[in-house]
């Protein structure tokens, strides 16, 4: 059975039907690269609009479920956002110690 769609990675056009989700919905298989996708998957990746109003808003120092509310997205992405923003800033910090003396007048 040949179904019109293209596999979200390679293009082709070679897909069968492979079963359904957990959730119910047909789930599909590249014949070429052996990718599974569902068609219209019901989790998709935030836009860059999105990802960069809720930087702008991250600077402002507003808190992190008032974030969710103003842009529409979850607590759970937006703490995995932030702690993966968080990850990938560089620890560049010097620590150069003291010069040990003794104490005078004592």
């Amino acid at each position: 059975m040949r179904i019109e769609m293209t596999c979200p990675t390679c293009g082709s056009h070679e897909i069968s039907k492979n079963g359904t989700t957990r959730r119910g919905k047909q789930n599909y298989k590249c014949r070429d690269c052996n990718r599974q996708f569902v068609e219209d998957p019901q989790w998709k990746p935030k836009d860059k609009n999105t990802q960069a109003l809720v930087n702008l808003l991250l600077l402002e120092k507003i808190p992190l479920a008032g974030i969710a509310r103003a842009t529409g997205v979850s607590d759970s992405w937006l703490q995995d956002y932030v702690n993966a923003c968080y990850e990938a800033v560089p620890k560049t910090a010097e620590v150069v110690p003291k010069v040990k003396s003794k104490l005078k007048g004592v």
